[in-house]
């Protein structure tokens, strides 16, 4: 048995910088790693599918630019050159990752599923073939989520997708039909719509982007619909067929039943946490009802000397809030600090067209926490920005605080609607007052200039 002063299960974008700075503190570490290294935002999400979303704007801009007064020829998809790209992208990180890892000293990367088999101890059952049991002073778990399958008749039957091996497709979907409207959902529902496919939208809820405010939930939907998209709410497939060349699913829509045909199913319902092969119950970690490990606000388990970091805890699944609990657990671990999970604002951005940027709380969940603010809402076709370019789609909006004038929350619905977004959240950061970012000079003409105007219509 090797030991270590530190192992870190799981190489996404917490477990790697964070195994990177333990072992330059002087701490031997290991790194086990089941599939590639850089996780799931290098290999299966934000790198590859923006890469691949980046080749569908440009096919819609073909059309769209008519309005520019450029015309051209029909867009040829050449999806083969889309997807060597994108993969392309994604060797290319994914190398930069393992060669920072390899020329890092004091660091050991072991390929193969980790188990633990005692308080301190983890057996390794290597990519080779062979098992490797290693035992450790302190433990931190980043092993992310993975797609959850719903129970549906016959969907094991049928070849589906989930948001992997869609983006291993040689062949652009005829009729793509997804289940859910989330992230993956939307994003790359567009996207193979852009492409050439026909897609179908099935949502269980009464309207699609539940935890957005319903107006820009109606926005997405209205644009969605212009580029005929099917959206159908309130709607859940109960059967799955296949038949042929083609799969039938039974769907249940308000109260009816009826068949959809399509060529292929995007499962997109949900994720859930990888801990089943962990065997937690052997180091004394919990977890709760849907399998994501407890933590404290300092990511601390209800194992001493065991962290966790990422997706895999619940909360906020997105790429940046991984990173920010490398920075806490390196701030806590090397330098003795005392950082936590209190306070941290956690921005997003649904990168569908226009993207959606969002920060802080939504005007829903300002009522239902008893608030006094006052709401800001300027549609795309009043800024100078998106007249220009041609693209007035969307709209800002923005929940303030009615006494002290702070930005409580934002939504930007929008071309680089996360990059406005994050100008709003420096002022929730620095606590700067709405007033201010209305009176302030932006250059002309920009989208960030389109602040002015936001908080002007709070004076109106």
């Amino acid at each position: 048995m090797k030991h270590y002063d530190a192992i870190v299960i799981g190489s996404g974008q917490a477990g790697t910088p964070l195994s990177k700075k333990l072992a330059k503190s002087g701490l031997k570490t290991a790194l086990i790693e089941k599939r590639w290294v850089g996780g799931t935002c290098v290999n299966d999400g934000c790198s590859p599918t923006k890469a691949m979303i980046a080749s569908a704007k440009a096919a819609w801009s073909v059309g769209h630019n008519k309005s520019l007064g450029v015309t051209s020829e029909k867009a040829t998809i050449d999806f083969k050159t889309i997807l060597k790209r994108k993969n392309d992208i994604v060797q290319s990180m994914r190398g930069n990752v393992e060669e920072g890892i390899n020329g890092t000293k004091n660091l050991d990367l072991y390929y193969g599923s980790a188990s633990f088999s005692g308080e301190k101890e983890v057996t390794i059952a290597l990519n080779d073939g062979k098992t490797l049991i290693l035992s450790a002073d302190q433990f931190f778990i980043n092993t992310g989520l993975q797609p959850t399958i719903p129970e549906i008749e016959g969907i094991e039957d049928v070849e589906y997708l989930t948001s992997t091996s869609i983006m291993e497709l040689t062949d652009i979907a005829e009729h793509l039909l997804v289940l859910g409207s989330g992230y993956i959902g939307l994003e790359f529902g567009q996207m193979f719509s852009r492409f050439g496919s026909k897609v179908t939208i099935l949502e269980a809820s009464e309207r699609i982007l539940k935890k957005e405010d319903k107006d820009i939930a109606e926005a997405v939907t209205s644009i969605l619909d212009e580029e005929k998209i099917e959206i159908l709410v309130k709607s859940k497939a109960v059967k799955v067929e296949k038949k042929g060349a083609k799969i039938t699913v039974t769907v249940e829509s308000k109260g009816k039943t009826t068949e959809i045909k399509c060529s292929h199913i995007l499962v997109a319902t949900g994720r859930k946490p990888q801990t089943d092969t962990l065997n937690l119950k052997a180091a004394g970690v919990e977890t709760d009802e849907k399998g994501f490990i407890k933590a404290n606000d300092k990511l601390e388990t209800t194992a001493k000397d065991i962290y966790v970091l990422g997706d895999v805890k619940g909360g906020p699944a997105f790429t940046h809030i991984s990173y920010d609990d490398y920075r806490i657990l390196a701030e806590n671990i090397i330098r003795k600090g005392k950082a936590t999970l209190s306070d941290r604002l956690v921005p997003y951005c649904m990168f569908i067209d226009p993207q959606l940027g969002r920060i802080g709380i939504t005007e829903e969940q300002a009522k239902k926490q008893g608030l006094d603010f006052q709401v800001a809402i300027l549609k795309n076709n009043s800024v100078a920005r998106c007249i220009e370019t041609g693209d007035e789609r969307g709209l800002m909006k923005a929940i303030v605080d009615t006494k002290t004038k702070k930005i409580l929350g934002a939504a930007v619905l929008a071309e680089q609607g996360g990059e406005v977004v994050t100008i709003l959240q420096m002022a929730m950061i620095g606590g700067i007052t709405y007033d201010k970012i209305r009176d302030g000079v932006f250059a002309h003409p920009t989208y960030a200039e389109s602040l002015n105007n936001l908080f002007m219509t709070l004076d109106e």
